[in-house]
């Protein structure tokens, strides 16, 4: 990934991209900071537990020197003096193995946080193939970590140079010291050493770690295409979508117009608009909206009522009112209570489930203006 043209990823990667990227174990992860973190380690130890570490390993070889004559040299003998020095040596390197297997996680930890991906450690038989090694050894990666070793090396053997050339002298004259003043020496100089790579070590190690960083944002960077493509992926294909929507729409048409089928009252614009109410008076407390559209819908609606003998009123401002704030299945609001009252009582005396006056005539209730959402001066006007 790192050795393709980036010419065409011209966009910031997506949150999915490097969810996945992380999950298959590409992650910006600079081994200098390992190098950095175990060097400091390795120099705590010096401090902190090499004294403890060399008086256990005196100790245990003092007697091998003191009374060496006095250990059978059979083999059998060897065998067991040969797994007993193994484990002493064993507990004794114990805390320095401990010390740095924790330090190796915590600076793992600390770039990437907690990632674990089989893909890493999962064979793969086409890392055997002589092509794809050829192609890891000259590709830009190799090259850019072939380029960062020397210079490393340049960098450290440089300022040991530095560092070592005023204390040749001493060197010289060592053979000259007590035992006692050469080990103390020897301490002075691996301890100036020690400050001297850790000191570049640090430096190396933020650098390598920002160079990561960006190496790894640059092979996350993506296409438009690629950005396209996960998006339509995650989202859904746009065509996909509107056609799941038309279906929708379409099922919630064919429920509406079968709840149409058993309404009450049909009220229209007369042409643009339709609602359809359902009123039962033992069960319901208000009259309830079970259809409502404007222009195709609303002729549909009229058919349809037409069809299945279904009362039409014409009364523009209710049926305007009605579709603009009332939802399918909610009841009337109370502010329309008195104009739809009237209707259902004219449709239901029309209809016989009211009882009529002899010689009553039916007329259908007057529009109130006052109720149409579309007029401004809330006038009667001619439909």
């Amino acid at each position: 990934m790192a050795d393709e043209d980036r010419s065409s990823k011209t966009e910031e990667p997506t949150g999915k991209r490097l969810a996945e990227a992380k999950q298959k174990g590409q992650v910006a992860k600079s081994m200098e900071i390992g190098h950095w973190a175990t060097l400091i380690a390795a120099a705590g130890s010096i401090v902190a537990i090499a004294p403890w570490m060399m008086r256990k390993v005196t100790v245990l070889s003092a007697n091998f020197i003191s009374d060496a004559h006095l250990y059978p040299t059979d083999f059998e003998h060897l065998h067991l003096l040969f797994l007993h020095v193994s484990g002493e040596m064993a507990l004794i390197l114990a805390p320095i193995s401990v010390l740095f297997f924790v330090v190796a996680l915590v600076s793992s930890f600390a770039q990437v946080g907690w990632t674990f991906s089989w893909e890493k450690i999962e064979p793969k038989f086409s890392a055997l193939s002589i092509f794809a090694g050829i192609k890891r050894l000259v590709g830009l990666r190799a090259v850019m970590e072939f380029i960062k070793g020397v210079v490393k090396i340049g960098v450290v053997g440089t300022a040991f140079m530095f560092v070592a050339i005023p204390y040749l002298k001493d060197i010289e004259l060592m053979p000259f010291f007590t035992i006692d003043a050469m080990l103390a020496r020897l301490n002075d100089l691996t301890l100036v050493f020690i400050v001297v790579a850790a000191s570049i070590m640090t430096i190396l190690a933020a650098a390598d770690f920002a160079y990561q960083k960006f190496d790894h944002h640059q092979n996350m960077m993506m296409t438009k295409q690629e950005v396209k493509d996960e998006h339509k992926h995650s989202e859904g294909d746009p065509a996909v979508k509107r056609r799941i929507a038309q279906v929708r729409m379409e099922r919630a048409q064919a429920r509406m117009m079968s709840a149409v089928a058993k309404a009450d009252v049909i009220i229209t614009n007369p042409t643009h608009y339709a609602v359809a109410l359902t009123y039962d008076m033992d069960n319901m407390a208000a009259p309830k909206l079970v259809g409502k559209g404007v222009d195709h819908i609303a002729k549909k609606i009229r058919e349809l009522a037409e069809e299945n003998k279904i009362p039409i009123v014409e009364n523009p401002p209710l049926a305007r009112a009605i579709y603009a704030s009332v939802e399918i299945d909610q009841e009337i609001p109370q502010k329309y209570y008195q104009a739809v009252a009237e209707v259902i009582s004219y449709v239901f005396r029309l209809t016989g489930r009211l009882a009529r006056q002899p010689g009553e005539r039916l007329i259908p209730p007057k529009p109130d203006w006052s109720l149409d959402p579309e007029r401004e001066d809330k006038g009667p006007a001619a439909t």
